[in-house]
C-alpha cells in the first residue's frame, strides 16, 4: 500500500521553513509522483513562504493511494494545507485547498502581494472598477489561470491514456487492436487538437504585451508556472511528432513556444523546485 514517504516532510521543509517565525502561516503540499503537484513546488519557491512536502506514491495500478481520500474526499492531487498561527482571527486554523488554479489564486492573493506573480488589474491612474479598463496582462492572466486545466490538459490526458492502450500493460494478443484504435484517435483528434493549442500559444507569445517573453508580458507570472507542467510534458512526450501545418516537429513549427518552454525550464525557481523534488524523491520530477 502506498504511504507518505518516510522523512519526506523534514527533508523538504529544511531550507524553506528555516528562520520563519511561529506566528506566520505554514503551507503543507501533498505531493504525488508524476502528477501536477510539481508546479506548486515552484510556486511556493517563488512566494518564499514556509512550506513542507508530504510525499505520496502511486500504486501498482498507477493510481493515487486510496488513503489520501481522508485528506480530500476526491483523492486528487495537488492539495495544499494552510496552517494558520494561533493568533490568527480565522475561525479555522487549517485550510485544505484543492485544484491547481484555486490553490494558485488563493496563495498568490494572500502571500504574493510583493512578488509580481499577478499582473496589476488596472493601469496606474486608470478608472479602477470600470469594466473594460483592465490591463491586457491581467486579462491574459485570468484567462490562462483557467485555460491550463480546462483547455490544454484534457487532450494531453487523452494522449497518456492512448499510450497505455499501446503499451505493455495491454495483453499482447489484443495490443494490435487497441494500438490501432489509439493511433486512429491520435491522428484524428489528439494531434490536430494539440497542434491548434500550440499554434494559439505561439500567437499569444508573439503578441504578449510589453515586449513579451512570457504569456502576460515581460515578467514571469503564476500562470506561466501553471502551464509549465503540461508544456514540459508535451515537449518531452510529443516533441518527436509532426505537429502543425508546417513541415517538421513541434520545435520547427512552434519556435516561440519551444523557446518559451526552454526558458521556463531555465528559471531559477524551476531549478530550485526540481532540486527540492530530487531531495525528497531521489530523482527530479519537473
Amino acid at each position: 500500500m502506498a504511504t507518505p514517504q518516510d522523512g519526506a516532510v523534514s527533508a523538504a521543509a529544511g531550507v524553506a521553513a528555516a528562520g520563519v517565525a511561529a506566528d506566520q502561516p505554514h503551507i503543507t503540499l501533498y505531493w504525488l509522483n508524476e502528477s501536477r503537484s510539481q508546479r506548486i513546488v515552484w510556486l511556493l519557491e517563488e512566494l518564499g513562504v514556509s512550506y513542507s512536502i508530504e510525499v505520496f506514491h502511486r500504486t501498482q495500478d498507477n493510481l493515487a493511494p486510496r488513503e489520501f481520500e481522508k485528506i480530500h474526499p476526491l483523492g486528487k492531487f495537488p492539495v495544499v494545507k494552510v496552517t494558520l498561527p494561533e493568533a490568527s482571527l480565522a475561525p479555522k486554523k487549517e485550510l485544505i485547498l484543492a485544484e491547481s488554479g484555486f490553490i494558485t489564486e488563493y496563495l498568490c492573493g494572500h502571500f504574493g502581494q510583493e512578488k509580481d506573480l499577478v499582473p496589476s488589474r488596472y493601469p496606474k491612474g486608470g478608472h479602477d472598477g470600470e469594466a473594460g479598463t483592465e490591463t491586457e496582462s491581467w486579462m491574459r492572466y485570468q484567462y490562462f489561470l483557467h485555460y491550463a486545466e480546462a483547455s490544454l490538459m484534457p487532450p494531453l490526458v487523452i494522449s497518456v491514456i492512448l499510450s497505455v492502450l499501446k503499451g505493455s500493460k495491454v495483453p499482447f494478443f489484443i495490443r494490435p487492436i487497441t494500438g490501432a484504435v489509439a493511433d486512429k484517435v491520435f491522428a484524428g483528434f489528439v494531434t490536430p487538437t494539440l497542434a491548434k493549442h500550440f499554434a494559439y500559444l505561439e500567437s499569444q507569445l508573439e503578441t504578449a504585451p510589453n515586449g513579451g517573453g512570457y504569456l502576460c508580458g515581460k515578467k514571469l507570472t503564476a500562470v506561466d508556472i501553471l502551464l509549465v507542467f503540461p508544456l514540459v510534458e508535451a515537449k518531452k512526450g510529443l516533441g518527436h511528432l509532426d505537429m502543425g501545418g508546417g513541415k517538421g516537429k513541434l520545435r520547427d513549427n512552434f519556435p516561440k513556444l519551444w523557446e518559451y518552454v526552454t526558458r521556463l525550464e531555465a528559471e531559477p525557481g524551476y531549478k530550485r523546485a526540481a532540486a527540492k523534488i530530487e531531495e525528497v524523491e531521489g530523482k527530479p520530477k519537473l
